[in-house]
């Protein structure tokens, strides 16, 4: 099988657990770091499937390689390449598809609580009732034309949505790991602070229960690849 192809925009948003579900099913993957300055793949169709990863950065930027990359997002969605959006990664997917990303209605940061929006939600996250997610941002994407919505949030109604049978875009972290997530506590604690919001939780909040949140954050994110890599070329 050909590589999945990762998309890395910050040195502290890596792909964590989506690359040890990778390697633990021995589906290869390739890193292109962005913030190291790496090129991006060269061709999009060498690949089995492309991973959007998140970033501190807006999807409404003018990066400079975002244009080229919104343009290996619509190739691979034509070629039937799988494309899988974490956060900034569901907004690029957004764009890439025409449609807006926006501040959202509440800034969200922690864990919060996600129910399905349609029957479809459990074919990509499993058959629990309330999902509950760890969330890092400020913006949120607009639903393409043609898309399904999946799950929605009650600090921010979209948080994701699906087109086709496996382009999956979603505004959440299902990927962090306990490195991660102790590491955005301490990289955002000025922000954690100065944030009013009813969707900020505080570090103290997020680390009571770290270890059994993040269990079941492995849980589902282990269902959403699983769904997702059936589609992988």
């Amino acid at each position: 099988m050909k590589s999945v192809a990762i998309i890395q925009h910050d040195p502290h948003d890596g792909p964590s657990f989506f690359a040890t579900w990778l390697a633990a099913q021995k589906i290869s993957f390739e890193v292109f770091r962005k913030c190291d300055g790496s090129v991006l793949t060269e061709r999009i169709a060498d690949h089995s499937g492309l991973c959007l990863l998140g970033g501190p950065m807006s999807a409404n930027d003018a990066l400079p390689y975002f244009a080229p990359l919104l343009e290996q997002v619509r190739e691979a969605m034509e070629r039937d390449i799988p494309v899988i959006g974490h956060c900034l990664g569901g907004q690029l997917l957004s764009r890439a598809l025409g449609v807006t990303v926006q501040a959202s209605e509440h800034v969200e940061i922690g864990w919060s609580h996600l129910e399905p929006v349609h029957p479809d939600a459990a074919d990509w996250f499993g058959s629990e009732l309330t999902l509950q997610q760890f969330q890092w941002h400020g913006e949120s994407f607009s639903i393409p034309a043609g898309a399904m919505p999946l799950l929605r949030g009650a600090h921010c109604n979209n948080q994701a949505y699906v087109v086709g049978n496996g382009h999956l875009g979603m505004q959440f972290h299902f990927e962090v790991d306990d490195a991660k997530v102790r590491k955005w506590l301490e990289l955002g604690a000025q922000e954690m602070r100065s944030c009013i919001s009813p969707g900020v939780k505080q570090a103290a909040d997020i680390l009571h229960n770290l270890s059994a949140d993040l269990e079941r954050s492995r849980r589902i994110a282990s269902h959403i690849y699983a769904r997702w890599a059936q589609g992988l070329a």
